[in-house]
């Protein structure tokens, strides 16, 4: 794993080394030492790490951790606040309503909906493996948006992406990109990450 410093030196070596180089000059007493090592977890994009190595190792010495559990113990936290990241991120890409989720919809007001259906639609499992869609038909005010919404903030919680949009706005967006021949780009700048099979 390379890593320079202000003046173009490499490193190279295993993981292993790397991480005790790390935790070593975390550790150094000369500041310095200390600036290189926050500087190359802010390259590797560990900020967690650099935000809590001081509170963790100064309990990792307090207990007695033997240096695997220290890593051990940061390397879960990072995972975690990338995990939490990710999501808070993916939920704000997808342009759903923060205040409706499944939790706050009230099945007992739409009697002919099934709450088994609409929590197994939720978790995707099916449907979104076969690349089906949902189409949610209804009179106005009976929680179709609620619902999707809701969906939606499901299927993130889950880990997958979704952009919500009502179906005039899709089809205003994807206007202007038709008539010019651009459609399946327009699909890309829509959707990222998806591609046709």
């Amino acid at each position: 794993l390379p890593a320079a410093s202000l003046s173009n030196v490499g490193i190279y070596g295993t993981g292993q080394a790397y991480e005790q180089l790390l935790l070593r000059m975390r550790a150094h007493p000369l500041p310095e030492a200390r600036s290189y090592a926050d500087m190359m977890l802010t390259e590797l994009r560990l900020p967690t790490i650099g935000r809590l190595w001081p509170e963790l190792a100064q309990r990792a010495d307090k207990e007695g951790w033997p240096a695997g559990r220290f890593l051990g113990a940061l390397l879960e936290h990072e995972v975690a606040d990338r995990a939490k990241r990710r999501t808070a991120r993916h939920r704000a890409e997808s342009q759903l309503d923060p205040s409706k989720t499944l939790a706050s919809f009230d099945f007992a007001e739409v009697p002919m909906l099934s709450k088994a259906h609409v929590m197994a639609l939720a978790s995707g499992d099916a449907w979104l493996e076969k690349g089906a869609t949902i189409l949610i038909f209804g009179p106005p005010g009976v929680g179709k948006s609620h619902v999707g919404c809701g969906i939606g903030h499901a299927l993130i919680d889950a880990g997958h992406r979704v952009l919500y949009m009502r179906t005039s706005e899709l089809v205003q967006r994807l206007q202007a990109p038709r008539q010019n021949l651009q459609l399946p780009q327009a699909r890309v700048e829509l959707l990222p990450g998806q591609t046709d099979d």
